[in-house]
Order: C-alpha cells, then sequence, then structure tokens
C-alpha cells in the first residue's frame, strides 16, 4: 500500500500587500507593451502604509502617466474604503525608473556585438527555470494550489459583487490535502484569513465562508467528518493590506507558480517583459509539461531548462516524470526537443508573447489558468499529438 502524506498550499488574494505590487508592476508592463510591443520592462514596486514605490529599469517609445496607471491598478484592487490607510486616490507615489544597461541590451538584441558568439537574441540573464503538470486536476495542475487559488477567486468575487460587503482586499488561503502515493484522496485542512470590515461577528465571518466559500469551491466528496476549517485563526483581521504589512514585487514565487509541489528557479514573473527568461522560460516550461502530461506520456512532468545571458541556446534541458511515464523518459526528452524551439525569441514566438496579455497572470496562479486560452497560449495542449508522433 503507498504512504499516506499530506501536502499543503497557499495562495493569496490581489489585495495581499505582494500581490499590490505584482498588479501594478503587470500593469505598466501591460500599458509599455499596449503602445510598444519591443518594449523592454523590469518594473519592481514596493508599498507600505500610503506610500508607492515604482522602480527598475524600462525602455520603451511608449507614453503613458505612470502615476495614472499605479492609482488604477490600485483602485481595480479595491483599495477605496474611506477608513484604509492606503487608497488608491491619495497614495504618495514615488518614481524610480531608468532605461535598461546597455551592456546587458546588446546580449538581450538580435545583432552580433564585440564578445557576443551570436547575432541572436540571447537570454536577458543566466537562471534555470522549471515547468510542472501532473494528472490530479482538468487543469493538470496539483490540487492544493488549485483549490486555494480557486478559494480566493471566489472571496474576491463575493467582495466585488457586493454579495458579502463586510469583506476587505487582503487575504490568504490554504488547502492540505492528504495523499495516498501519488493520489490525492481527502481535503485534511483549509485555512482562509481575510481582511474584514470592523463590525463583522468572528463567528459570521466563519459560517459564511464555510458554506459560502469552502463548500462552493471544494468537492463535497473530497470533504469528510475530520475535515478542519481554521477561518480567521487570529480571531481579528480588520488591518490588512500595505497598512498591515509592507509587499514586494515577486515574493510569491510559489504561489505563482505549482504552490512548492513543482521546484522553482528562483526568477519571479510580475513586472518583467518576456525577453527576460525567468518569465518567458518558466511559461515555456510549463506548455512543454502540460502536453507531455495531456499526450499520456506521463501522469507527473517536471522540465528544467538553463540559460548563459546573452547566449540564445539553453545550456541544458532536463525531464523528470518520477517513474510515472509509459515510455523512456530519454525518448520524451528527444520528442520535446523535436517538437519545441527554446531559443528566447522562439519561445516569444510560440506563445505570442509581446501582447499585453500580464495583468490577466498576476493573480490566483500563472498557470492553470483555461478562462483565456488565446492569451495564456502555454496553457493549451495543442502540441500533444505532435510528441506523440515522435515518441515509437
Amino acid at each position: 500500500m503507498a504512504r499516506r502524506n499530506i501536502f499543503s498550499s497557499e495562495s493569496v488574494a490581489e489585495g495581499h500587500p505582494d500581490k499590490v505590487c505584482d498588479t501594478i508592476s503587470d500593469q505598466i508592463l501591460d500599458a509599455c507593451l499596449t503602445q510598444d510591443s519591443k518594449s523592454r520592462v523590469a518594473c519592481e514596486t514596493l508599498v507600505k502604509g500610503n506610500l508607492v514605490v515604482i522602480a527598475g529599469e524600462i525602455t520603451t517609445n511608449a507614453r503613458f502617466d505612470y502615476l495614472d496607471e499605479v492609482r488604477s491598478a490600485i483602485r481595480e484592487i479595491g483599495y477605496v474604503y474611506e477608513d484604509s490607510q492606503f487608497h488608491a486616490d491619495t497614495c504618495v507615489i514615488v518614481q524610480a525608473l531608468s532605461r535598461q544597461s546597455r551592456d546587458i541590451a546588446q546580449g538581450v538584441d538580435a545583432k552580433a556585438a564585440e564578445g557576443k558568439e551570436t547575432d541572436e537574441q540571447g537570454a536577458g540573464d543566466q537562471g534555470l527555470m522549471f515547468g510542472f503538470a501532473v494528472r490530479e486536476t482538468p487543469e493538470l495542475m496539483p490540487a492544493p494550489i488549485q483549490l486555494s487559488h480557486r478559494l480566493g477567486r471566489e472571496l474576491t468575487r463575493l467582495r466585488k459583487s457586493g454579495e458579502l460587503p463586510w469583506l476587505r482586499p487582503d487575504a490568504k488561503t490554504q488547502v492540505s490535502i492528504e495523499y495516498e502515493g501519488y493520489r490525492p484522496i481527502r481535503v485534511d485542512t483549509v485555512v482562509i484569513s481575510t481582511q474584514h470590515a470592523a463590525d463583522v461577528k468572528h463567528r459570521e465571518i466563519r459560517e459564511t465562508l464555510i458554506e459560502r466559500v469552502i463548500k462552493g469551491v471544494i468537492p463535497l466528496d473530497w470533504i469528510d467528518s475530520s475535515t478542519r476549517y481554521l477561518i480567521n485563526p487570529t480571531g481579528r483581521f480588520v488591518i490588512g493590506g500595505p497598512e498591515g504589512d509592507s509587499g514586494l514585487t515577486g515574493r510569491k514565487i510559489i504561489v505563482d507558480t505549482y504552490g512548492g509541489m513543482g521546484r522553482h528557479g528562483g526568477g519571479a514573473f510580475s513586472g518583467k517583459d518576456p525577453s527576460k527568461v525567468d518569465r518567458s522560460a518558466a511559461y515555456m516550461g510549463r506548455y512543454v509539461a502540460k502536453n507531455v502530461v495531456a499526450a499520456g506520456l506521463a501522469d507527473r512532468c517536471e522540465v528544467q531548462f538553463a540559460y548563459a545571458i546573452g547566449y540564445p541556446d539553453p545550456v541544458s534541458i532536463s525531464v523528470n516524470t518520477f517513474e510515472t511515464s509509459t515510455v523512456d523518459e530519454e525518448k520524451i526528452e528527444q520528442a520535446i526537443r523535436e517538437v519545441f524551439n527554446f531559443k528566447p525569441a522562439a519561445i516569444i514566438q510560440q506563445l505570442e508573447l509581446l501582447r499585453p496579455i500580464y495583468k490577466k497572470t498576476t493573480n490566483y496562479g500563472h498557470f492553470g489558468r483555461e478562462d483565456d486560452l488565446e492569451a495564456l497560449r502555454w496553457e493549451r495542449t495543442d502540441k500533444a499529438d505532435a510528441l506523440k508522433q515522435f515518441v515509437p
């Protein structure tokens, strides 16, 4: 009998301080790409109290008011309450942006330069990126992170629709699932911590979120009499968002990917244009892994790429199917190399990454999103048949 164990993953709502920063950074990226698809963007955001700092390197022909974009992003998240220190209309914004370094640009540009080995577009930085897929959910994502994201999306829907007017933007969710080997069998614990208005009672919060959020999102056959619900376990969560905690772009990289079940190379996504392989190659990794699982070549697949700055080809490609493959892993890797092209310029072309699509990715996971496959092309499984053709 396979060993039983419990695995947990968390998600955060768009009002979480770190996600406020991710949202601002991606909104600025999209604003650049809307006017200039060749924009080079590395935008970082910090928030604390009523202060917003945007910093980084941006080279673009786009012209817009950066401060207006910051306020628009905060307003859409929902920080418009008069009793909140952090407010879209009154926050103080500091801008510290410069152009991309010429030294980095010559490595990325598709042109020859002294000391550069090729005239092709190179990777925007060195680093390693992972992609992952698993046959646990229809989206081929790990169940703990996928359910955590669904809980967060439902909290946001109920807040923005006005159905639960006492909800506020900041929230965190967490789901612990009991596994038998690699097979999820039940939900052990659900945690929801959500910011709320000062006048609502804890009992109302607990009862409402269990009935309307948890039982409305998690499959009921995964819940049993032993499932635990921890709702606002501190008893009170009125002070939240940047008033309660500072936030930074890129601090929720595990929330953004696979909830810790798949490995992570360390690079963040938000605020970066696709010349940065931290983002584009991670999207490509998901595309590859998802198509391997969709093709029936494995029930679980992780791929890794590594790059050198200024160099177009990955320095390594690795595939791991955790002994779930239906064919030799070596054959899967060969098929992957035949079907996909991992040069940065080719990744951008295959996934059409020069479009202003990035604000759609910011919240509730960059992966496992099938609500807009036209925009999020790395979630398509359109290469599954091609992979099968190369695997005898």
